[in-house]
C-alpha cells in the first residue's frame, strides 16, 4: 500500500461525557476515592455504594437462575430424557470463536455424562455457509441421530429445522441473533432476545446461552455447580471474540472467566497461550487479540471443526499438531486480509464520488474468510458503514461493519428484496445476493444513509470519561482503574483528557516510521512517557505545543519493569 492509496487519518469529534456532580460527590463521599474515578462509575451507571460494590466484587450469585430462561424446562426435559434413553444427539455449532467454543462446552460436558452415541458438526464456511446446514442435518439421520443441539444459530432456520423434523430429529436451538417473527420448531428455542422471553439479562452471546444450559442441566440431574464452572475459560473466550457488552452477566462470566484462563485453564486454552506468546497475566484484549484470530482462523482459511477438536481433544500430542495448523492457518489469514485490504484502498482511492456515506466494495477474487475483518479496517481509513463482497458459487457473499448509531441490520434489511439472505447484529452482519443485484443494492444502501442519518454521525466521536492532571496519574489510582476491568462494550477502558501538555526536553519521536514514542509534561515536575499508534503525523504538533491530549492509561513491561504509560488517542492544539 503505498502513500497514495493511504488516506490521512480522520478528524474526530472529542466529547466530555457529562455527570451529574452531586451524584459524584455522594458517591466519592461514600467510596472515598478520586472524584474522576467517581465520575467513570456514575457514566457508567453504578451511582451507589451498593452498585459499587457489586462492580468492584462480582461474584457468580450475581449471575441470574437459568431457568429464567424461556423454553429452559423444555431444553432440559428433552436433554434429559435423551441421556436416560441414550439417543444419539448431535452438537451443532457456528464456525466463529463463539460457535466453536459453544459446541466445546456443550460436547464436554454430554461426553462426562452420556452414555449414548455423541457427535459435533460445524458446517463449513465455503460449502455450506452460515448456520443449520442441510448436510449436518443429513448426515445426523443417517447416523441414528434423534436430538441436535445447535448452538450459536439456529434461530433463523425455519425451513431447515422443519426438514429434520420430518426426519424424525428434534432441535433444541440456543442462539443470541435477533429472531424473526416466525420461529422454527424447535423443542425449545433459548435466546433471551425473544420478546416475551422473561430472562433479565439479553446480552448474552451463543456460548453464554450453552454455558447456561449445562448449569440447568446440571441443577436437574443434581450435579456440582463447579462442573459448568470448569468451562469459563471458553465462556470468557467467546464473550471477549463475540464483543458482546460487558455488562450484568457477561461481566461476572468474563471475570471469573480470565481466573480460570490466568490460574488454571483447560489445556487447549494453555497450549493457545503458548503459541499466542502470551506471557504476562492475561487480560480479555489478550483474548480478543491474541486468542481469537488463532481459533477463529480454523474456520477462516480451512475448517473450523480443527478448532472444535482442539477445545475437546484429551491427546495432548494430537493437541500439538492441531494448535500448530491453527496458528498457520492465522499466519495465512495475516497475509491475506493485509493484501485484500491493501487492494480495497486502492479501489476507495479511486472513486471519484464525493460525500460518500456508505462504502460497498467488491472483488470475486477475494478470500471469503477475512471481508469481515478487512471491513472493520476500511472503517479506521473511511468512517462509514462497510461491507466487503467476495465471490461465492456463482453468488456475491460477505460481511457487514457499522459505525456508531446505525443498525447495519436494518440498513441491510431495506435491501432484502435484491438479497438471497442476510442476518446478523446491530454492528454485524453477513448478506449474499446475485451478482446482477450488486449495483442496485450500492445506490439503495448509500440513499438509506442519506435519507436516515445526519452528517454528523459519520464524523467518529471520542467519548471522554474525565478530564485529569498528570499528577493524578499514580499507582494507586491505576490499581482502581484495574479494577474496572474486564473492559469491553458499554465498560471501555476510561478514556482520559489532559490540558497544556508539552513535549519533555524534545524527547518525544518517531519509531518503526509510523508509531509516536513520546515523554509528555503537563507542569514540570509530572513527566509520563506514552506511545501512539500509527500517529507520526502528530509529532510537529506535540513539538510545537502546547497540546491536548486524549489517553488511555496502561502498564509498559520492559527488562523486567513495569511503569504506568499513556495510549494516545488523539492529539490538538491547546485553545
Amino acid at each position: 500500500m503505498n502513500e497514495t492509496t493511504t488516506p490521512k487519518p480522520i478528524d474526530k469529534r472529542w466529547t466530555l461525557k457529562p455527570t451529574d456532580p452531586n451524584v459524584v460527590n455522594q458517591l466519592q463521599t461514600e467510596l472515598g476515592i478520586a472524584k474522576s474515578l467517581c465520575q467513570i462509575l456514575v457514566n457508567r451507571g453504578i451511582d451507589t455504594f451498593d452498585k459499587a460494590k457489586a462492580f468492584f466484587r462480582p461474584h457468580m450469585l450475581h449471575t441470574h437462575d437459568p431457568f429464567l430462561m424461556k423454553d429452559m424446562d423444555k431444553a432440559v426435559e428433552r436433554i434429559v430424557k435423551a441421556i436416560e434413553n441414550r439417543e444419539s444427539i448431535m452438537v451443532f455449532g457456528d464456525y466463529d470463536v463463539d460457535g466453536t467454543s459453544a459446541v466445546a462446552v456443550m460436547y464436554s460436558f454430554l461426553r462426562s455424562i452420556h452414555k449414548g452415541e455423541l457427535s459435533f458438526y460445524v458446517p463449513h464456511r465455503y460449502k455450506e455457509g452460515y448456520g443449520v446446514s442441510i448436510d449436518g442435518i443429513d448426515l445426523a439421520h443417517a447416523q441414528g441421530t434423534t436430538l441436535i443441539i445447535a448452538l450459536d444459530c439456529g434461530i433463523k432456520s425455519v425451513e431447515k429445522i422443519s426438514y429434520a423434523k420430518e426426519l424424525g430429529i428434534d432441535f433444541v436451538v440456543c442462539d443470541h441473533h435477533l429472531p424473526d417473527e416466525v420461529l422454527p420448531p424447535a423443542v425449545a428455542i433459548l435466546n433471551p432476545k425473544q420478546s416475551d422471553c422473561p430472562y433479565p439479562f439479553k446480552e448474552l452471546c451463543g456460548c453464554a446461552i450453552g454455558y447456561k444450559l449445562v448449569t440447568a442441566l446440571c441443577q436437574e440431574l443434581g450435579l456440582p455447580e463447579e462442573k459448568a464452572d470448569e468451562y469459563l475459560d471458553f465462556v470468557a473466550t467467546s464473550i471477549a471474540a463475540d464483543i458482546v457488552s460487558m455488562t450484568d452477566e457477561n461481566r461476572v462470566l468474563a471475570h471469573f472467566g480470565m481466573e480460570k484462563v490466568n490460574n488454571n485453564p483447560n489445556k487447549s486454552i494453555a497450549l493457545l497461550k503458548q503459541v499466542a506468546g502470551v506471557q504476562k497475566p492475561m487480560h480479555i484484549s489478550d483474548l480478543v487479540f491474541a486468542i481469537g484470530p488463532i481459533v477463529n482462523a480454523a474456520g477462516r482459511m480451512d475448517d473450523a471443526k480443527k478448532a472444535v477438536q482442539l477445545f475437546v481433544e484429551q491427546d495432548e500430542a494430537h493437541m500439538l499438531r492441531l494448535v500448530q495448523e491453527l496458528k498457520e492457518h492465522n499466519l495465512d489469514r495475516k497475509s491475506v486480509d493485509k493484501s485484500t485490504t491493501a487492494e480495497a484502498l486502492q479501489l476507495l482511492a479511486e472513486e471519484s464520488e464525493k460525500d460518500k456515506r456508505s462504502t460497498v466494495v467488491y472483488q470475486q477474487h477475494w478470500h471469503k474468510g477475512v471481508v469481515g475483518i478487512v471491513a472493520s479496517r476500511l472503517i479506521d481509513y473511511y468512517y462509514r458503514p462497510t461491507i466487503v463482497l467476495a465471490g461465492s458459487n456463482g453468488l456475491i457473499s460477505g460481511s457487514a461493519r457499522s459505525i456508531k448509531g446505525i443498525n447495519i441490520h436494518d440498513a441491510i434489511e431495506s435491501c432484502s428484496d435484491l438479497l438471497e439472505n442476510f442476518g446478523g447484529h446491530f454492528f454485524a452482519a453477513g448478506l449474499t445476493m446475485k451478482p446482477e443485484n450488486l449495483e442496485p443494492f450500492k445506490k439503495r444502501f448509500e440513499a438509506y444513509m442519506h435519507e436516515h442519518f445526519d452528517a454528523s454521525v459519520f464524523v467518529p466521536e471520542i467519548l471522554i470519561d474525565a478530564e485529569i492532571d498528570f499528577s493524578n496519574i499514580r499507582q494507586n489510582y491505576f490499581d482502581i482503574l484495574k479494577q474496572f476491568e474486564p473492559f469491553g462494550p458499554d465498560n471501555l477502558r476510561p478514556v482520559f483528557i489532559s490540558k497544556n501538555i508539552h513535549d519533555f526536553q524534545n524527547q518525544s519521536r518517531v519509531v518503526k516510521e509510523a508509531h509516536l514514542r513520546v515523554v509528555l509534561c503537563q507542569l514540570e515536575s509530572f513527566v509520563i512517557d506514552g506511545i501512539g499508534f500509527n500517529m507520526a503525523d502528530s509529532l510537529a504538533l506535540i513539538k510545537a505545543g502546547p497540546v491536548d491530549i486524549v489517553y488511555t492509561i496502561d502498564e509498559n513491561h520492559f527488562n523486567n519493569k513495569t511503569t504506568l504509560q499513556l495510549k494516545i488517542i488523539d492529539v490538538r492544539q491547546s485553545e
